[in-house]
């Protein structure tokens, strides 16, 4: 019961690969000073998480997990930006990317999962409402009900 995601780094609160978009796409004379300092800030963390991803496959690679052509294009499917921070990577598209998952639990898991129940999420069947209540605005001029 699990969902991965990309690992874009996020500078500033925006996607470090928009960042970069931007000052690919205008001429450095309309890019403010900030936005090419964030650009710097995000060329740098884009570096580092690739390198950060590189080293977590490196054990997977030897094991014939993940085949060493898929090594680079994995590490830019999940770093570059393609899709939003936010965006869940389904077993599906994992397994498309090269990544050795699997989506079966042994039965002792879910005997384990049962021991601790989620609180159920509801709103309450009634509601409390102090009174009096008039939801009415008063009239200008008089006084409040």
């Amino acid at each position: 019961m699990a969902v991965l995601g990309p690992v874009d780094p996020q500078i500033g609160g925006y996607a470090a690969a928009s960042i970069l978009q931007v000052v690919a796409e205008k001429p450095i004379a309309e890019i403010d000073d900030q936005t090419l300092i964030l650009a710097d800030l995000a060329r740098k963390a884009m570096q580092q998480v690739q390198n950060f991803v590189r080293e977590l496959l490196k054990d997977e690679v030897p094991k014939r997990k993940i085949a060493p052509e898929r090594v680079e294009p994995l590490i830019q499917a999940l770093t570059s930006g393609r899709v939003t921070h936010d965006y869940p990577i389904t077993a599906e598209e994992a397994r498309e990317l090269g990544l050795p998952i699997s989506t079966e639990l042994p039965p002792q898991i879910y005997a384990l999962m049962d021991l601790y129940p989620q609180a159920s999420i509801g709103r309450p069947s009634v509601q409390y409402i102090p009174t009096p209540y008039d939801s009415r605005p008063s009239p200008p001029g008089s006084r409040s009900r």
